[in-house]
């Protein structure tokens, strides 16, 4: 019972109805519970759609956290200890703990639960565990992390070396080290908002040079996930056809 359980919230493969069904009714009501955070007043039916979602949250926690030793392949106590402090694990329970603003309401010493409600926008990050397509990115994310994270120290190293360069180049147009940083990083994105810019001859060299090696540094991780996405799709299509 428990492992079938398991097969059906576990992200559905192409031959699992039931887990579809129970993926795309999950999508739906995450959705949903994301409606009302779109309004500063919640309607009454809204806030009862709400509810309704951190329940069906609630029952999807227990359901996964029950079957924890089919997650992890191990059927040992550990699992259910282990399973709580995974990152998706987390992501859920941060999506159900704005329950306790309901119980809060009326009483004077717990009113500063409400902040909680905030805590809803994680559930956006929930719905990531039910596309197939997702899991698939990230599968490339922990293979590729080795070259991914070089790539995240270059980029930090170059906002670095650009931001104190201009620190110094441009003193009156920057006041402090972090608009600096605020800059590199626009700069090196290409984005340019152009609430900080140079003013200089010296510092719009500076700016034009950053911006160009910047979106060397900007495609190098692009060029590694897509290749890397396309091979994971291959592996997976190789799996399909050996089963």
């Amino acid at each position: 019972m428990r492992k079938r359980i398991y097969q059906i919230v576990e992200v559905a493969d192409d031959t699992g109805l039931l887990g579809k069904i129970y993926d795309y009714a999950m999508i739906a009501v995450v959705i949903a519970s994301l409606v009302p955070l779109a309004f500063k007043e919640e309607p009454r039916a809204l806030i009862v759609v709400d509810h309704i979602a951190q329940v069906v949250f609630i029952v999807d926690y227990i359901l996964r956290w029950v079957t924890a030793d089919y997650y992890f392949g191990k059927r040992s106590a550990v699992s259910f200890l282990r399973y709580p402090l995974t990152p998706l694990a987390i992501i859920d329970l941060l999506s159900i703990v704005p329950l306790l603003t309901v119980w809060s309401r009326g009483l004077e010493l717990l009113r500063l639960l409400r902040v909680l409600r905030v805590i809803r926008v994680f559930r956006v990050f929930k719905a990531l565990r039910y596309s197939k397509s997702i899991v698939i990115i990230g599968e490339v994310f922990r293979k590729q992390r080795t070259p991914l994270l070089a790539v995240a120290f270059l980029a930090a190293m170059y906002v670095l070396f650009s931001a104190l360069l201009i620190f110094h180049v441009e003193p009156d147009a920057f006041s402090t080290f972090f608009d600096a940083v605020y800059w590199a990083t626009t700069s090196m994105a290409t984005m340019g908002y152009g609430d900080i810019v140079a003013v200089t001859v010296v510092g719009r060299i500076v700016t034009m040079v950053s911006s160009v090696f910047g979106l060397a540094v900007i495609a190098l991780p692009a060029g590694i996930i897509s290749v890397g996405y396309m091979k994971e799709i291959e592996e997976n299509k190789d799996l399909e056809g050996t089963s």
